[in-house]
């Protein structure tokens, strides 16, 4: 059985699911929810941790070394109970650690922490992967926080922008029906403003494989009136090198992914060591992915 566990601050609550170590839920000092309502019509997750793997295998298999392993979409993390290792007022570690039901699907020995802190408005999620064992270790690793659309007090949702801190000119990917990179088309991104509408997800998730910006806000309407600010959060990913933006037509959230990894692209296949975005860690090795998220509630000026 999950269990949940909350931290905070004076301005911000989390809490976290044992259940994958999946951040569920976000509020603010008046009690507003940030993160998504889980509604099953739609998508039922909130945060899953994306481990080993990021998106869609080709065959459903990962070829490693001459053998087959048989694997879900997005890894086997978001479904595995984490145990809890600390947790005080403001923060929490979880960690999963291999077994033999991980290790037939996944032949490397490893620690998956997952760090909770919140520091004033700023929750950081920290990924830190460990190589426990004799042979280096491939891998790829994901986000995949889904917020509220609209955002609270940020007004309609025609009104929202996700705004990137770098240019990002390049072409995107699309996905095809199953899940695989299947082609690049022109970027919806203008000025390093995506206006947001459900008609961009009609086609799946929107991909960068080559993203310039580290950080991306996601911002509602601009109240009126001098000394005003949207509500927005702002997300800063300094070790993920590309990015999923993701949501259900009719749903209301937005997920907003960074990711260390990608899905196979169509026809792919050649050993998981060659993969596009998989990373290796040799034996005793570790590697941390960050993520932060900061909550700013609307200021109206009144």
């Amino acid at each position: 059985m999950s269990e949940t566990f909350s931290i905070g601050s004076g301005g911000l609550t989390a809490r976290i699911a044992s259940l994958g170590a999946e951040l569920v839920s976000i509020t603010d000092a008046s009690g507003a929810e940030w993160m998504t309502d889980g509604d099953p019509a739609f998508w039922s997750g909130r945060s899953p941790i994306l481990f080993p793997i990021v998106g869609e295998l080709a065959g459903g298999k990962m070829r490693l070394d001459g053998m087959e392993y048989a694997m879900a979409r997005h890894g086997f993390a978001r479904k595995r109970a984490f145990d809890l290792v600390s947790h005080d007022g403001d923060a929490a570690l979880f960690r999963l650690s291999d077994d033999e039901e991980t290790r037939a699907v996944f032949p490397f020995a490893f620690d998956l922490d997952l760090h909770y802190a919140i520091e004033d408005s700023t929750l950081t999620m920290t990924a830190t992967v460990r190589n426990t064992g004799d042979v280096a270790m491939s891998f790829s690793i994901g986000f995949h926080p889904g917020f509220a659309w609209p955002l609270p007090g940020g007004g309609e949702k025609a009104d929202h922008a996700v705004r990137f801190f770098e240019r990002e000119d390049g072409p995107i990917r699309r996905l095809d029906a199953d899940g695989l990179l299947c082609f690049y088309e022109d970027t919806p991104v203008v000025d390093r403003k995506l206006a947001l509408q459900p008609g961009l997800f009609r086609a799946d998730a929107l991909i960068w494989d080559r993203l310039d910006s580290r950080g991306l806000c996601y911002e509602g309407a601009m109240p009126g009136g001098e000394g005003v600010s949207p509500a927005a959060i702002q997300m800063a990913f300094p070790d993920c090198p590309m990015l999923g933006i993701w949501q259900k037509p009719g749903a209301d959230f937005i997920c907003l992914e960074p990711w260390a990894g990608i899905a196979d692209p169509v026809g792919f296949d050649r050993d998981f060591r060659e993969k596009p975005g998989v990373m290796e860690l040799e034996p005793g090795g570790e590697r941390a992915f960050r993520v932060g998220i900061t909550i700013r509630p609307a200021v109206t000026g009144e």
